[in-house]
């Protein structure tokens, strides 16, 4: 009977009757279920925060991944601008060397040099195809104002209205981007 009295006095003994074991703030069921319902929002508000971070990192990511791939494709894009040009000189310097290099003009020469000219235009076309640059060509397609440039009209002889009747400066397209637009003729009805 002492010791029971000697555990209780010391408190190695808990029970519900014991008034030591109250809390000193004794919080009501209505203030925890407060308190709860405060706690349930808090975790969906991170939740929800958490997953617009996520969904934003993501974006992110993609955004990045697109840019690096679209930096890799059009890289050479200026490069490809000037180099076109120089195709453009080519290809006149061909042409011309073709009308000089005429079955009736004899000079051995001239037609060493036009073939010359025509492999090497042969092979930068080649090159350009390798690397995604191609020539448009647009006789006889409709018009389109992000890949062509209007320089002339011409009368629609047995050709649609809106058509091209003429190309006068070919266009580019590197990974199907205009990188330079044809300059063309648009054949228009005859009044």
């Amino acid at each position: 009977f002492s010791t029971a009295a000697q555990q209780r006095s010391t408190g190695d003994e808990c029970g519900p009757e014991d008034p030591h074991d109250e809390p000193k703030h004794p919080l009501s069921e209505r203030a925890l279920e407060h308190k709860a319902i405060k706690l349930e929002e808090q975790v969906r508000d991170l939740t929800e925060r958490y997953r617009k971070a996520l969904a934003d990192s993501e974006n992110v990511r993609r955004r990045t991944q697109k840019f690096v791939e679209d930096a890799k494709l059009f890289g050479i894009q200026s490069f490809c601008r000037d180099l076109v040009e120089v195709a453009d000189i080519l290809e006149k310097t061909a042409e011309s060397a073709a009308g000089e290099a005429e079955p009736s003009n004899p000079n051995p020469t001239l037609k060493k040099i036009y073939e010359g000219l025509s492999l090497i235009e042969a092979k930068l076309q080649s090159v350009f195809a390798k690397h995604g640059l191609q020539k448009m060509n647009p006789v006889g397609g409709k018009y389109d104002p992000y890949d062509h440039e209007i320089v002339c009209h011409v009368p629609a002889e047995g050709m649609q209205p809106g058509t091209i009747a003429l190309v006068t400066q070919d266009g580019y397209k590197l990974h199907g981007r205009t990188i330079r637009h044809a300059l063309v003729g648009v054949a228009v009805e005859s009044q």
